[in-house]
């Protein structure tokens, strides 16, 4: 799983919380309620979901909530752990195919697919939540920061293979195709969020992958 090969949050404080909340609170359906306030953060963001806006949503009171998760950046942090395992797992599988070309297709259908999928929360929950400016959020902001490095570098690291099998021209430079495919990534995010729909967007992935370099026809 991505989630397995990247790190993205590995603050000691909220390691095993998800374990001991499902062995503490019976008095409602934590797993529901994480799934609730994802659904929450993924619509408005983090400093844009309240607490009101989250106990509606799981169908419990503030207090349980407290109770439950601890604060509201450590349910930001498990609901974004759990949508990092549940919607990015087409990012190992882009990982593994045969040119760096159809890597980068795979990753842009799919998140095209994610982005436009759900007219109740569009757009992407990690790219929503690095809006945050205020200093409460700046610790959320730095991890998510940290979480899209940590996956660039994984997409560095596969188009260092590409080249070295000639699948890319010894002239790419793996760290600013890499930086490319993010920048497009997140910019379709924000444009689905601004109302950009799938055929918009297929058009811009199209147009990004027509700039793709290719190596030696023999390396396919």
């Amino acid at each position: 799983m991505w989630t397995s090969t990247v790190k993205w949050f590995n603050n000691d404080r909220y390691e095993n919380l998800g374990i001991v909340l499902m062995g503490r609170h019976r008095e409602f359906d934590v797993d529901k309620a994480l799934d609730a306030a994802l659904c929450v953060f993924w619509r408005k963001g983090y400093e844009g979901a309240s607490y009101a806006d989250l106990t509606e949503a799981a169908g419990v009171e503030r207090p349980a909530l407290y109770s439950a998760f601890g604060n509201k950046e450590a349910l930001f942090r498990l609901a974004l752990q759990r949508y990092y395992e549940r919607y990015l797992d087409y990012i190992p599988v882009a990982l593994k195919l045969p040119t760096s070309r159809e890597v980068v297709a795979h990753i842009f259908s799919n998140a095209i697919d994610l982005n436009t999928r759900y007219p109740e929360h569009t757009g992407c929950l990690g790219i929503n939540g690095v809006l945050a400016g205020s200093d409460e959020a700046e610790p959320v902001r730095q991890a998510l920061i940290e979480a899209r490095a940590a996956g660039g570098e994984l997409l560095r690291e596969r188009f260092e293979k590409a080249k070295a099998e000639g699948d890319l021209p010894e002239t790419a430079d793996p760290q600013v195709l890499s930086s490319f495919v993010l920048v497009i990534l997140h910019g379709m995010a924000v444009q689905a969020k601004a109302g950009f729909g799938r055929e918009a967007l297929n058009a811009v992935a199209e147009q990004a992958l027509s700039t793709w370099p290719s190596g030696r026809a023999d390396a396919r």
